[in-house]
């Protein structure tokens, strides 16, 4: 195997199409008689598997999928984006072709050399003729049937047609029979050590099971072949040709029958089913018990069947000596053994219930005709011979105790004919029977006794109790329904309450109310009310009420009757009702109503409607309407009587307002407010003739104005707008597309109507939200946050805005202030509220509340994040918040890039603080120390957890060094002032803790560094630039003096061209005359390289204006032409560059060198055309070239900030 570094060429013919980050190259000859199949899902742009060929291996054919020739050998050359051993599949796959006695090849080879960096599947397709079976013996360790993956990484697969199986090693299955078309594979993990041989194949014919049972004269047997399985004959003898069927067999007193099966396994292929009868009298059956052959087909799925018969008027008794537990039709039971007992009736119908083994009932008492017990086993199912006994006896019956209460009557009456049955008091000799009623009234222990098993479904029973109230004495929680009295009965719950005849009985219904449905209908809870007064002309039915709605108190007149029934499957929950005495009234009944608040439409009926109203009598509705509501009241259905005295009238009336009279005809109130009281007036009617009725509805709305509007965002495709209620005023409604929501939300890219009623401002907050989504790092642009122009107008103001930012897993989001960097709030620096942006990762992690003008230049998250703009005036102030970019993922989870200023100290803190950071999560700072300065590290906050699993790690090192300065876990002390002397990193890193949480503030103060034996020699320099130039200016001095004889002068022409304007040539030579020397020397032009400003030197000042005889001009270039000009790129210094505290060596990929371009202007830029004369003087326009002056101006200078300066 050769990596990558030898592959490095062949992987340049990939570049176009890989980024590779880990490739393979290795040779492959796969055995003869085996196919290799090589094979990855990911895309052929990330993951490919090439062929090498050519000379010098230079030619690649490059796939996601390879199939190898077998014996041939082939390199093949592996380069993908993804850990090879994971991208990477291999399939290798034989044939054992087998005869009727023989197979080849006799043993299940692997070639275990094979690609063993991967995942491999060893796959033999086994192939037979038929009846012919093909068995293989597993050499080494036997193999365990399971449904789990293996713990070693070797699993194993049998499949047989559409049935697989897996098995692991170490059990004790040590052959496989299978038959033809099967398929046996085994899969094992990257470099797992693979036996080379797995197994030895045989063949032979199918050798079939064959079973000997005895079944009696009152059962049946049927073997039959479950659906979807393959092919297998049941035969038994019939003379001397076997009577043989490939789906079933029925057998029936029979004796020692030999059975064969034509397949190994008939009880994977057939199930069992029997089916038994049992007689019974008045007094006993025949057979007493449920009895069968435990061993009976016992590795066969089996169903068991009873019919049980028993006369008329017999109860049936079935005792189960486990116990059953009663389950429901969609329930299964968890060993599989299944109960049903099914018992027919006279008239047909059938009650079927279904159990499993329980203790909750172990005895069933049944009537019927018919009754079948049925039993379904699995395979290998352990049964007792005995799985129940049959008891029959004449019908008997329940028997109670029974207390009434005082004052409390109790009817139980017959609802249905069948089945015959009674219901005695006492006991014998002195039991009375009663075939249709018996009432109980005495408050004395009274023995009930029903004649059949399950009355409940006979009888019926109602519970009255009387109230006699005189005027004060009925109050409070005299009204109770005795819950324990026939609980599994329909029971029919009464009291008969009375006052003195001039006044009301008054009920008070707690919240939620009660809501009045049409009389004779059921409430969906079971609890169904009704109210009855009672009139010297008859009962009035005033009504029939459901828990929860909005009645919630009703005066009844005199004497009446309040009636709950509730069925008998139902758990008794009433409603908790107040009976109080109520005042004088000459109403039939009085109604108090309170309409709920909001869009509602509550319909009322008048008293024994759809019946006749009483004749010359009233009924009165008093509603409560709540404020910014108006009502509107509406006749649904009415009948008018022809009055024979009077008429028949509806008043209204308001608090403190007059009587408003309406007929049945007339129209009534529509869109009013306040609290309003109905009558409904009864004249004295033809009773011959159709009475007066009414049917009503109230209908309620708000009375506000709403305020529309359209929200289009089919130009923003990627914003949507949230809209919710921050405030507590119950009158606020608002609606998207004319359906109310407590909150809307608009999608992106959607278009609705909104609509506000009664909705402050202030009440109500909207949010709009924008994902950006990379999909892919390379076609992701750099973007600016900012807040678009939504062209709606809402009346709301923009709470606040968040932009959702979603990237590939292999990327990284990039974070920029879009001025002057970025502070996080922290106290000491707080930003404020109306220019804080929170950022939190996807998830809801917080980074923390950031804003501008900070020393954070970059922040850097290897996750999708959420940046919220808050507290903002959105449509004044368009400004832009981040710049965000993508780029190449990050070992950490977060990254700061830092560079502090002198003042303030800078302050630094973990993510979610104060709160903890994520398990296993870690975060680093790039911190910039400018040149000439050194930074104190403090922490004056630290919160360690205890961690479950790792430690915490808190580390900081110098960037360019291997050694750490600090690293401390969460049980060791950390420095409380830590010095660094250039710039570092500082890295936090979570553990999983098992209590308490981890984060930390550190502070960061920048000091001038101790520069004294720079000083030194700075100031010996001077001391011998002084010395040097005190020389220089005596030797001039002394020149000057000789040559005032010689008049001529020395000029510099820009034209290039030269003249002498005493002799007509120089009377020495370069090297000896003393042309160059000058009467003075500009210090500018000496140390004019360390200088960035070229016009120093013309900003002297001139002390005349004509031409300077042998003194030094300022070189500018030359007058006939520009010097090139040279374009250099900027070089960003190595500190701005995240390092990990991973050495170059030591990773990946090597280190790239570093070729330092420096600036013409920079302290490292040189000349060489300066360095030819001792004063640098120009000799030459050539081209520019730098030289390096030592190693160490190879290094990049630290960035300076301008602070510093």
């Amino acid at each position: 195997m050769r990596l990558c570094v030898t592959c490095a060429l062949l992987g340049l013919l990939l570049l176009t199409l890989l980024d590779s980050s880990e490739c393979l190259q290795k040779s492959v000859r796969p055995d003869a008689g085996s196919t290799v199949k090589v094979s990855t899902e990911l895309p052929v742009d990330q993951c490919a598997v090439c062929t090498v060929s050519g000379v010098n291996d230079t030619e690649t054919s490059c796939t996601s999928s390879l199939s190898l020739v077998p014996d041939e050998e082939v390199k093949l050359l592996f380069n993908c984006s993804q850990p090879i051993e994971q991208a990477y599949a291999v399939v290798i796959t034989r044939s054992v072709e087998c005869t009727k006695n023989a197979c080849s090849p006799t043993t299940g080879d692997t070639q275990p050399s094979i690609l063993t960096e991967f995942t491999r599947t060893f796959t033999w397709e086994l192939t037979a003729p038929e009846k012919i079976v093909v068995s293989l013996n597993i050499l080494g360790e036997g193999l365990l049937e399971t449904t789990q993956p293996c713990s070693n990484g070797f699993q194993y697969f049998v499949a047989n047609g559409k049935d697989q199986t897996r098995y692991c090693r170490g059990g004790s299955v040590t052959t496989l029979d299978l038959p033809d078309k099967a398929v046996i594979s085994l899969q094992v993990k990257p470099n797992a050590a693979v036996e080379p041989v797995l197994f030895q194949a045989s063949a032979g014919p199918i050798k079939g099971r064959t079973m000997v049972v005895s079944v009696d004269s009152s059962t049946t047997v049927v073997v039959s072949r479950n659906p979807g399985k393959p092919e297998c004959e049941v035969c038994s003898p019939d003379g001397s040709t076997p009577n043989c069927s490939p789906t079933e067999k029925t057998l029936t007193n029979v004796d020692k029958l030999s059975l064969e099966f034509s397949c190994p396994k008939p009880q994977d292929m057939y199930s069992m089913k029997m089916n038994k009868k049992i007689g019974c009298t008045t007094a006993l059956c025949t057979p007493a018990a449920g009895e069968v052959d435990p061993e009976l087909f016992k590795d066969f799925k089996r169903s068991l069947t009873w019919d049980i018969s028993v006369p008329d008027r017999t109860v049936l008794t079935l005792d189960f000596p486990g116990g059953l537990k009663e389950i429901t039709g969609a329930e299964s039971c968890q060993d599989g053994h299944q109960y049903s007992v099914s018992t027919t009736k006279r008239d047909g119908k059938v009650k079927t219930n279904s159990y499993c083994k329980g203790r909750t009932v172990s005895q069933l008492d049944l009537l019927g005709a018919t009754t079948t017990v049925t039993v379904d086993v699995p395979k290998d199912g352990e049964l007792d011979p005995s799985l129940f006994t049959v008891k029959a006896a004449p019908r008997g019956g329940r028997m109670m105790s029974v207390t009434p209460d005082p004052k409390t009557i109790i009817t139980i009456s017959r609802q249905t004919d069948e089945p015959d049955c009674s219901v005695c008091r006492d006991k014998e000799p002195k039991q009375i029977c009663h075939p249709k009623i018996l009432r109980l009234k005495d408050p004395t222990n009274t023995s009930v006794e029903f004649t059949c098993p399950q009355p409940q479904d006979v009888f019926n029973v109602e519970i009255n109790r009387e109230i006699d109230c005189t005027e004060t004495s009925c109050s409070g929680n005299i009204v109770q329904a005795e819950s324990s009295l026939f609980p599994d009965f329909n029971r029919t719950f009464t009291w008969d309450l009375k006052v003195v005849s001039t006044r009301a009985f008054q009920l008070d219904f707690p919240e939620p109310g009660m809501r009045q449905i049409p009389n004779g209908d059921t409430c969906p809870d079971g609890h169904t009310y009704s109210l009855v007064t009672y009139l010297r002309t008859g009962p009035a039915n005033i009504g029939t009420f459901c828990k929860g709605g909005t009645v919630t108190t009703i005066l009844a007149r005199y004497k009446g009757r309040v009636s709950l029934q509730v069925p008998g499957d139902r758990t008794l929950d009433p409603v908790d009702f107040k009976l109080h005495v109520g005042p004088e009234t000459s109403m039939v009944a009085i109604v108090k109503v309170t309409l709920p608040r909001g869009v509602s439409s509550t319909d009322f009926i008048s008293a024994n409607y759809p019946r006749d109203f009483p004749d010359n009598q009233q009924m009165r509705w008093d509603f409560t309407v709540p404020g910014m509501h108006n009502y509107t009241v509406q006749f649904s259905d009415h009948t008018a009587p022809e009055c024979l005295n009077g008429s028949v009238e509806v008043e209204y009336q308001k608090k403190d307002k007059k009587v408003t009279r309406r007929t049945l005809t007339d129209p009534q109130p529509a869109h009013q407010q306040g609290d309003f009281s109905m009558v409904l007036k009864n004249c004295q009617t033809n009773r011959t003739l159709e009475g007066l009725s009414l049917k009503y509805k109230v209908s309620l709305m708000r009375s506000g104005h709403p305020v529309l509007c359209t929200v289009d965002l089919t130009k923003h495709q990627a914003v949507s707008l949230q809209i919710q209620k921050v405030g507590t005023d119950p009158y606020c409604e608002m609606s998207i597309d004319s359906k109310v929501e407590e909150k809307i939300i608009v999608a992106a890219g959607s278009k609705a109507s909104l609509s506000f009623l009664d909705c402050p401002n202030e009440d109500v907050r909207l949010t709009a939200s924008q994902l950006i989504a990379c999909q892919n790092l390379e076609s992701c642009s750099p973007t600016v946050l900012a807040v678009p122009k939504l062209d709606f107008s809402l009346p709301m103001p923009l709470h606040s805005f968040t932009w959702h930012i979603t990237i590939p897993q292999d990327s990284t989001i990039d974070l920029r202030s879009t001025s002057r960097g970025l502070q996080q709030s922290l106290p000491g620096q707080e930003c404020t509220k109306s220019s804080s942006l929170l950022v939190s990762e996807d998830g809801g992690s917080s980074l923390g509340e950031f804003c501008t003008n900070g020393v954070i230049e970059k922040v850097q998250v290897h996750a999708n994040v959420s940046v919220t703009a808050l507290n903002r005036n959105f449509k004044k102030n368009l400004e832009t918040f981040l710049n965000v970019s993508f780029s190449q993922e990050i070992r950490e989870r977060i990254i700061y890039r830092i560079s502090p200023k002198l003042s303030p100290p800078t302050l630094l803190a973990s993510p979610n603080w104060p709160g903890g950071m994520m398990p296993f999560s870690d975060v680093s700072w790039i911190v910039a120390v400018p040149s000439g300065y050194q930074a104190i590290m403090q922490f004056p906050n630290i919160t360690q957890p205890k961690c479950e699993e790792r430690h915490t790690a808190m580390t900081v090192k110098m960037q360019d060094q291997e050694e750490e300065i600090m690293s401390r876990r969460e049980d060791e002390k950390v420095e409380d002032e830590l010095v660094v002397l250039q710039s570092f990193y500082f890295n936090m890193s979570n553990c999983k803790p098992e209590e308490g949480q981890f984060g930390a503030v550190a502070k960061i103060v920048l000091q001038k560094k101790n520069h004294l034996l720079a000083i030194a020699l700075g100031i010996a320099g001077a001391v011998l630039l002084m010395l040097i130039v005190l020389a220089v200016v005596c030797i001039v001095t002394k020149k000057k003096k000789q040559d005032k004889k010689n008049k001529e002068a020395s000029i510099y022409i820009g034209t290039g061209n030269f003249f002498r304007p005493g002799d007509m040539h120089f009377t020495k030579t370069r090297s000896d005359n003393e042309s160059h020397v000058y009467d003075s020397i500009d210090e500018t032009m000496v140390y004019g390289h360390l200088l960035g400003d070229s016009s120093y030197a013309n900003s002297l000042q001139d002390n005349y204006k004509g031409m300077q005889v042998d003194s030094y001009q300022t070189f500018t270039g030359p007058a006939d032409g520009d010097l090139p000009v040279i374009q250099e790129p900027d070089h960003e210094p190595e500190m701005d560059q995240y390092k990990p505290f991973l050495d170059p060596s030591d990773s990946f990929h090597p280190a790239r060198p570093r070729t330092p371009i420096d600036r013409q202007e920079s302290l490292g830029f040189q000349d060489r055309r300066m360095v030819d004369n001792e004063l640098y003087t120009f000799k030459s326009t050539g081209d520019i070239n730098t030289i390096r002056l030592s190693a160490t101006d190879m290094e990049p200078q630290p960035l300076i900030m301008e602070d510093y300066l």
